[in-house]
C-alpha cells in the first residue's frame, strides 16, 4: 500500500461510521450524502486490503481489522484536531463559522438571552445556534457531535471525548403550597395529604429523584408525570400538589409563585446535582471561555444571589463550583 493512497477524508468517514453505527448516521453527522459515505468507506477498505466493517450487522460492527484501525485513526485525527484547535485559539472568532450551544430550560430567562447577545457582538463572523433541551438530550447531542457546547446536569462516571467544567452545585429541595406547609418528612410519607408531581423517568432529574427515594426506602406514589417544571408550579401554587426539584427552580419562579409556594429542605440533605459546561475537545479553549465567563457571572448574580435572598438556608449548598470541584 502506497502511503499516498490514504485519504484523511476516508479516515474521517470511517470514524463517523464506527461511532454512529450506520452509513446513514455517519452521513448525518458529516453533512454529506450516504452514497458519498459508502464511496469513501469502500475506497479505504480497498486501500488497506481488508474489510473494516461488517455490513451485515445492525448497527454496523467493526471487524477485528477495523477495531485495530479505529484506535489508531482516533489517535491521529484527535491530534490533528487539537492542532487545529490550537491555531484557532489565537483568534477563535475569526475562524469558527458555526457555534452550536444547548442549555437546560432553567437558564432560558436569566442566562441564555444575555449570553447570546454578547456572543453576537463578539463573534461577528460566526453563526450561532441556541437549543433548549433536558440534560439527557444535551448529553446525547454532545456524544453525537451535533452541538459544540452544552450546559447540563453532569452524569456520574462520564467518559468520552467531551471536556467538562463544573459550574454549579444545585441541591434538591421540596416545593409545596405555602398554605398549610408541613414538615419535609411528611410529604415523603404521605402524611401531608397532597399528591406528588413526578418528573418523567425519561429525564435525568426524574431518574435521580427516584434513585434517592430507593436509597431512602421510600415509595412515593404519583399519578402525574411532567417533563417541564413550569407546568408543575401552577398546581403547587394552587395548593393541589407538591414536588421534589432543585434550588435552581426558585430562580424561575414568578413573584406570584413565591407568595404561594414554600421551599423546604430535602430530608437528611446532601442530595444535589452538578451543572457543568461541556465542550467538544476540538473546540478552541478560548472560545469555550467566551461562553463560560458570562454564564458563570450570570449564574452567580441572576440565579444564586436571588435564591439565597429568599431561602438563606440554602447557603452554602447552592454555590458556584470551580474546575477542581466534583
Amino acid at each position: 500500500m502506497e502511503r499516498t493512497q490514504l485519504s484523511l477524508k476516508w479516515l474521517e468517514v470511517f470514524q463517523a461510521v464506527a461511532r454512529g453505527g450506520s452509513v446513514q448516521e455517519a452521513a448525518r453527522r458529516l453533512g454529506i450524502s450516504t452514497s458519498t459515505v459508502s464511496h469513501h468507506l469502500t475506497c479505504l477498505e480497498a486501500a488497506v486490503g481488508v474489510a473494516l466493517v461488517d455490513h451485515g450487522k445492525r448497527p454496523m460492527a467493526l471487524t477485528q481489522e477495523g477495531a485495530i484501525l479505529i484506535r489508531r485513526a482516533d489517535e491521529a485525527l484527535g491530534q490533528l484536531r487539537k492542532g487545529v484547535s490550537e491555531i484557532w485559539s489565537r483568534d477563535p472568532g475569526a475562524l469558527v463559522r458555526v457555534l452550536r450551544i444547548a442549555a437546560i430550560e432553567e437558564l432560558d430567562r436569566e442566562v441564555t438571552p444575555t449570553v447570546a447577545a454578547q456572543l453576537v457582538r463578539d463573534l461577528r463572523s460566526c453563526d450561532l445556534s441556541f437549543l433548549t433541551r433536558p440534560s439527557h438530550d444535551i448529553l446525547a447531542l454532545l456524544e453525537g457531535e451535533y452541538i459544540d457546547i452544552g450546559i447540563a446536569a453532569a452524569l456520574d462516571g462520564r467518559g468520552g471525548r467531551v471536556i467538562e467544567t463544573p459550574l454549579l452545585r444545585d441541591p434538591y429541595i421540596i416545593l409545596a403550597p405555602r398554605a398549610g406547609t408541613a414538615q419535609p418528612d411528611a410529604y415523603l410519607t404521605g402524611e401531608a395529604g397532597l399528591p406528588f408531581l413526578r418528573y418523567s423517568k425519561t429525564m435525568l432529574i426524574g431518574r435521580r429523584i427516584e434513585l434517592q427515594f430507593r436509597r431512602m426506602r421510600r415509595v412515593v406514589p404519583s399519578r402525574m408525570e411532567f417533563e417541564s417544571t413550569p407546568a408543575m408550579l401552577p398546581l403547587i401554587a394552587a395548593g393541589q400538589a407538591w414536588t421534589v426539584t432543585t434550588a435552581l427552580t426558585l430562580a424561575a419562579c414568578s413573584e406570584a409563585d413565591h407568595v404561594q409556594i414554600a421551599a423546604l429542605p430535602f430530608p437528611r440533605g446532601g442530595f444535589a446535582r452538578q451543572l457543568s459546561l461541556f465542550r467538544q475537545e476540538t473546540l478552541p479553549e478560548a472560545l469555550a471561555e467566551m461562553v463560560e465567563a458570562p454564564v458563570r457571572r450570570l449564574i452567580e448574580t441572576q440565579l444564586i444571589a436571588p435564591v439565597l435572598a429568599r431561602a438563606p438556608w440554602l447557603t452554602p449548598d447552592f454555590r458556584l463550583l470551580e474546575a477542581g470541584d466534583g
